[in-house]
């Protein structure tokens, strides 16, 4: 299954996704926040995205804060773009872990990347 990753941010959003058949998380590059209307739906539909995985950032308490406010009205505008099933899933840390992992990946990229795999490794 194609699953895109996605760790929103105000300037810039961070996508990974998961590579069919090998079942390893790849960086997926990152989309300009004012680009994002017309670049990730296109995206979306071209490489065939199954399930979309959105970092949700709760508040250290588990309580909701401004960012989780911001990406619910960004899950809201691209709900009502795509076709496609789209789950919120805790972020907490996952900025920690991406600047803790190495290789030439954004921080976006590693962010949306940290997600991502967290996800698949809950629903094991």
């Amino acid at each position: 299954m194609n699953i895109l990753a996605i760790d929103f941010g105000q300037k810039r959003i961070g996508l990974a996704w998961l590579q069919p058949g090998i079942d390893i998380v790849l960086p997926f590059g990152v989309i300009a926040y004012e680009k994002w209307k017309t670049e990730l739906p296109a995206l979306i539909e071209s490489e065939g995205i199954q399930n979309i995985v959105i970092g949700n950032p709760l508040g250290m308490d588990g309580g909701e804060n401004e960012n989780t406010k911001r990406v619910q009205d960004f899950v809201d505008e691209l709900s009502a773009m795509i076709a496609v099933p789209i789950e919120l899933y805790d972020e907490r840390f996952s900025s920690k872990q991406a600047d803790a992992m190495g290789g030439t990946a954004t921080r976006d990229e590693k962010s949306a990347m940290v997600i991502l795999q967290s996800y698949l490794e809950r629903k094991k």
